[in-house]
């Protein structure tokens, strides 16, 4: 028969949202590059600006999929 791991839904629910977390933020980050070399291909003359704005874009997407990640180790090893 199946015998009890110690493991319950929490942690089973947080390692789901972690992998949905960096599932969005990496298509997240592949929708940014590919937008921002659109634009630059588009119009050269505004690569600088359009890669430092794609670059503050980036690390605020990062930002909130790390805080995504957090939350959900957080929910998994609360204990209640």
């Amino acid at each position: 028969m199946l015998e009890y791991t110690g493991m319950d839904l929490g942690h089973l629910s947080a390692g789901i949202g972690a992998g949905v977390a960096l599932i969005g933020g990496g298509l997240g980050l592949g929708k940014i590059a590919a937008s921002a070399n659109e634009g630059i291909a588009r119009q050269p003359e505004a690569a600088a600006q359009i890669r430092g704005n794609t670059i503050i874009i980036a690390a605020m997407l990062e930002v909130a999929t790390l805080f995504g990640i957090v939350v959900t180790f957080l929910v998994g090893t609360a204990k209640g």
